[in-house]
């Protein structure tokens, strides 16, 4: 059984459509073996306790980064944590956190990188006259939204959409393409070639390999 470990500064819907994931036999060989959060009243937290799950605030606010990612590291070693998951996780991860775990941080983004990278994503694809938007799942490296990618869904923009009716159609791919891209990288039948994901099932990204 592999575990989860859950980084969270919210709500925690990511963080929730895993954990149904795993309940539901849609995410198999994977457990949560801890939530934490940088935020003490995340609403995340709240969640996790309902579900029974070890869950625990440590605070980011007046520390420094170095010395709070070393916390939150010593933590995740702790509950033998074998791949960690940024479900909405306001922070931007020390290069000390990331050699910890080398190809073992996921995050998702709401666009289709390298488009729109850093905060408001969707608003910037909506302002920008995007026609295509989406969701990108990538594993962390030391430059903000920058790392290899797993796997893309996308969205469609209509002429109707605000940025909050594009968010949420974005949030909903979002759900889904953690779950696959977690379940992509736990099975470990896929190889790292530049900047390139490729599945071994004859998969790249998310799309079939055209020959």
């Amino acid at each position: 059984m592999q575990r989860l470990g859950i980084l969270l500064s919210g709500r925690g819907s990511n963080f929730l459509a895993i954990a149904n994931a795993i309940r539901e036999n849609r995410l198999i060989g994977a457990e949560i073996a801890v939530v934490l959060s940088n935020i003490e009243d995340a609403l995340g937290l709240t969640a996790a306790h309902a579900l029974n799950l070890p869950a625990f605030a440590i605070p980011s606010a007046g520390r420094k980064r170095a010395e709070h990612d070393a916390e939150i590291i010593a933590r995740l070693h702790q509950h033998r944590v074998d791949l960690v998951c940024l479900a909405g996780y306001m922070r931007i991860i020390s290069p000390a956190f990331i050699a910890a775990f080398p190809n073992r941080i996921l995050n998702v983004h709401p666009s289709l990188l390298p488009a729109f990278p850093g905060l408001d994503a969707q608003q910037q694809a909506f302002d920008y006259g995007a026609k295509v938007a989406g969701c990108t799942v990538h594993f962390v490296d030391e430059a903000v939204d920058h790392g290899v990618i797993i796997l893309q869904k996308t969205v469609p923009v209509n002429d109707d959409d605000t940025a909050e009716t594009l968010s949420a159609r974005i949030l909903e791919q979002e759900h889904i393409a953690y779950t696959e891209a977690i379940a992509r990288v736990l099975g470990g039948n896929y190889a790292i070639q530049g900047r390139r994901f490729l599945h071994r099932n004859g998969e790249t990204n998310g799309s079939r390999r055209h020959t």
